[in-house]
């Protein structure tokens, strides 16, 4: 499965993965990518939408690939919703500004799971620490 950028271009890294020691206490369980405010959001890698909707007062976007991995968008006005099919590239809405600790007026938050556990999305791109996923 080819994954690709969630943004237009090769987005600039304001905020790196940086999984806490415990699950439990806090960290940064994604990654930030500086972009303009209202850019297009795109599906990283094929899939279906899981939700698409607001967590705690911010918009998200959710989406399922196959070895249950999850890809996460935020904050992001959703232009999908659950249920629908992307492929990578596919727009999933548009970024919203003001997204706490980022130094810009707007990053997005992408983030990435397999069950429980969190990992660094960088890694769908070969550019994270090297996990080996599930067949």
């Amino acid at each position: 499965m080819r994954f690709r950028w969630p943004l237009d271009g090769a987005p600039r890294l304001a905020r790196r993965f940086t999984p806490p020691p415990q699950p439990w206490l806090p960290g940064h369980r994604g990654v930030d990518l500086v972009a303009a405010p209202g850019a297009v959001v795109r599906a990283a890698g094929p899939g279906v939408v899981l939700f698409a909707g607001p967590v705690a007062g911010r918009p998200v976007v959710t989406v399922g690939h196959d070895a249950g991995l999850r890809t996460t968008y935020e904050p992001v006005r959703p232009g999908v919703r659950a249920g629908d099919r992307v492929t990578a590239g596919t727009p999933l809405g548009w970024l919203r500004p003001g997204h706490a600790g980022c130094p810009e007026p707007a990053c997005l938050h992408w983030g990435l799971r397999r069950a429980e556990e969190y990992l660094d999305p960088l890694a769908l791109l070969g550019l994270g620490p090297l996990r080996l996923l599930p067949i």
